[in-house]
């Protein structure tokens, strides 16, 4: 028999109810660590899947050759353009040999050319990869949601070339960070190189300054973005504060990395001059071709950032002043069925069949082989049923009446909207009117019908044979509504035409 104070040693939180869900926070760090996992996942698949490859390739290992890959795409790519695939593959093939030197050169490149396929995804519909990851809801249920990225993919250049372009997800597998900010990741990054330098871990130093060299190509693939978003179109990229604010930021960072890289680069070369082992030589060697292409970068990122704020306002003019499609298509009541009705059945047939034979397009043949054409020969003929085969019966499901408005309330704006032809009247009265009915809805319906009829469908409704059409007017009298705003519009009814309607059927007959 247990005492009463055993109780009070019970832990609370085993004592208590099921723990809720963690926090949003919490969730988003753990998602952020889910997606990062993610993008590592094709380059273990390479090691998982090489055994399906036609041959002993056990001895390469698939996920260096990718991170080398993804690294020489990364630093080969420009602002503009990418990097070239065939001069990739030659650079890839020398880490291979060097993994099995005693296997054939052809061999080599075939691994090559199938680490960088598999990057690209070549074999899927968007050559992309999706991972499945689950985050818990507002309501703390938990929700699958899927992540889709790329590592690699292929950009069109200049004279139907295609380059090859790592993505945001290749950069962050490269350097072992997700979704980190550009800028506070290189100002890191060079303080960090910096303080190496200043210690003499030329080492550590060089894969410092490799980092910060990934995110000034990160730095420029998010502008490069925003200006490829801009041609297409500028009501798509957010010009009055976000782009501008980031210009502003990006000008100011390049302006103090640069100083920055200088003062490192003068560090850089008193510490290759001043000592005396050649491996810190040569280590002082590349760190400086690094930084130097760092520099590089960041100038060719200043002068793109300079060319920002012009190029938007050359697509604004281009994309606001381009002439507009002129091309209509084919009214088939009004050119084709009105027309062909009244008409004896010999005129119609020719117009229907000069119709189908130009707007069917180009038939496949039957027999594209000599293969099937045999097999259609010999093929016995199939007996008929005198009727033809059994239609089987078709499951029609009713449509959920999904509209807004009811036909009764359609009706009674179209009887409120039946005006005279010499008496139109003000939108304003119109509204006021449809409320009186105590129908809350008709008025919205009321002010639907009047702005379509701003733009009335002239000649479809004079081809339709209609004897009148509902107009709206903009006169610039405001509209005085607690409901609505905009133009206090005109709205009336015109007469069309019906003895020039008469006419035109007549010379069509």
């Amino acid at each position: 028999m247990t005492s009463p104070a055993s109780t009070d040693s019970v832990p609370p939180q085993l004592s208590a109810g099921p723990r809720p869900a963690p926090g949003p926070a919490a969730d988003e760090g753990l998602a952020r660590r889910l997606r990062a996992l993610a993008c590592t996942a094709p380059l273990h698949d390479l090691d998982a899947r090489k055994a399906n490859l036609a041959g002993e390739y056990s001895v390469y290992g698939m996920a260096e050759v990718a991170l080398a890959a993804i690294d020489l795409v990364t630093l080969n790519m420009d602002f503009d353009t990418g990097a070239d695939h065939e001069q990739i593959v030659a650079r890839l093939i020398p880490r291979i040999a060097a993994q099995a030197p005693h296997r054939p050169a052809a061999e080599h490149e075939r691994v090559a050319r199938w680490v960088l396929e598999n990057l690209i995804n070549v074999g899927s519909v968007d050559r992309g990869f999706r991972a499945v990851y689950g985050t818990f809801g507002p309501d703390g249920t938990y929700v699958r949601r899927d992540y889709d990225f790329k590592l690699i993919e292929e950009v069109p250049g200049p004279g139907g070339t295609v380059y090859l372009r790592t993505t945001d997800e290749a950069v962050n597998v490269l350097v072992g960070a997700l979704d980190t900010d550009v800028t506070s990741a290189q100002i890191a990054a060079e303080v960090k190189l910096e303080v190496l330098i200043s210690r003499g871990r030329l080492a550590d130093a060089q894969l410092a300054a490799e980092q910060a060299r990934y995110r000034t190509v990160q730095y420029s693939e998010t502008l490069r973005r925003a200006l490829e978003a801009t041609r297409r179109n500028v009501r798509a990229v957010d010009w009055l504060s976000a782009v501008p604010d980031m210009i502003a930021e990006a000008l100011e960072h390049v302006a103090d990395r640069y100083r920055h890289e200088n003062a490192i680069l003068t560090n850089i070369r008193k510490a290759r001059d001043e000592t005396e082992e050649p491996e810190h030589k040569r280590r002082a060697a590349e760190l400086v071709d690094i930084v130097k292409d760092c520099i590089r970068r960041h100038t060719q990122l200043q002068s793109r950032l300079l060319e920002a704020g012009p190029l938007f306002r050359a697509e604004q003019d281009r994309q606001a002043f381009a002439t507009p499609a002129t091309t209509s298509g084919t009214d088939l009541y009004g050119h084709l069925l009105a027309p062909v009705l009244p008409l004896p059945l010999e005129q119609a047939i020719r117009v229907t069949d000069a119709f189908f034979a130009q707007g069917t397009g180009l038939r496949t043949p039957v027999c594209v082989r000599v293969a099937d054409l045999v097999d259609i020969l010999l093929t016995p003929p199939v007996e008929r049923e005198h009727l033809g085969a059994e239609m089987p019966e078709p499951d029609l499901i009713a449509t959920p009446d999904d509209s807004r408005f009811s036909e009764e309330q359609l009706a009674a704006a179209t009887e409120l909207l039946d005006l005279p032809a010499d008496a139109p009247r003000r939108l304003s009265g119109l509204l006021a009117e449809a409320r009186r009915t105590g129908d809350p809805d008709l008025a919205y319906l009321v002010a639907l019908l009047a702005v379509h009829a701003a733009s009335p469908a002239v000649g479809t409704a004079y081809r339709q044979g209609e004897e009148k059409l509902l107009f709206a007017v903009d006169d610039g009298t405001e509209l005085d509504d607690p409901e609505f705003g905009g133009a206090d519009l005109i709205v009336g009814t015109a007469l069309l035409d019906a003895a020039g309607m008469a006419a035109d059927r007549t010379e069509a007959a």
